[in-house]
């Protein structure tokens, strides 16, 4: 009996064999291996980011209004490059811009790090956050709006995007297909974390400037670095 037993046990245990070594090709045949942002070429943020347009201004005496929520040392491990300025535009009109830019999310431990995440971590105190959409000329513009405030005396609103390869994304979710859609072409995939915020009180009237901002910078880019800044034509 145990001679009869023995060939299918031995055909079933090559059958097994055979399977797994099949799943095991197809995984690493899947495993992506380009970068995208290699096929699209140098890409630099002070390039392409102008320091004057539609009567914003660089401020470079504005050192330090720039909140940066995470340490100098993880923002070298997380990012590729990153641009923080702040943009002046007649009395009392002041805009902090913050940009980081990922070449490859396919490692959880590079992903870039959320405002809603960051700022509480930095001892903000985080008490509205809403989903909205900007309409722009050249499209529409999900976007995030925070209200935050620091030792009740820094009141800072704060409006982001997220940019994952080609495709703008605000959730989870989003980021994941994005990043599974690009890894079935074999693409490591790139992602960009646009913010911009301001310090008023009155976080209306701070959106509605930054919304402006937002417009304004977003019509001054080239297709080219609007694409992927935004994501849009």
């Amino acid at each position: 009996m145990a001679n009869d037993a023995s060939p299918p046990l031995t055909r079933r245990a090559a059958l097994a064999a055979a399977l797994m070594a099949v799943a095991s090709a197809l995984g690493t045949a899947m495993i992506p291996t380009r970068r995208m942002a290699d096929r699209r070429g140098p890409f630099k943020l002070a390039d392409a980011v102008p320091t004057h347009f539609r009567g914003w201004t660089l401020d470079d005496r504005a050192r330090g209004m720039v909140v940066n929520p995470q340490t100098e040392a993880l923002l070298r491990r997380l990012y590729t490059e990153t641009l923080e300025r702040t943009y002046v535009r007649g009395p009392g009109e002041r805009i902090m811009l913050s940009i980081a830019y990922g070449a490859d999310q396919s490692d959880v431990s590079l992903q870039m790090h959320y405002p809603e995440v960051c700022y509480p971590a930095q001892g903000f105190q985080l008490n509205n956050r809403r989903e909205d959409v900007l309409d722009l000329p050249m499209g529409r513009l999900p976007v995030r709006r925070l209200e935050t405030v620091f030792s009740t005396v820094r009141h800072e609103p704060v409006t982001y995007w997220t940019v994952i390869g080609d495709e703008l994304t605000m959730s989870g979710l989003d980021k994941r297909l994005a990043e599974i859609r690009h890894g079935l072409q074999g693409e490591i995939v790139d992602g960009m974390l646009v913010r911009v915020s301001s310090i008023t009180v009155n976080s209306a009237e701070g959106f509605a400037l930054q919304d402006q901002f937002i417009r304004d910078l977003l019509m001054s880019l080239p297709p080219a670095d609007r694409r992927r800044l935004a994501a849009l034509p």
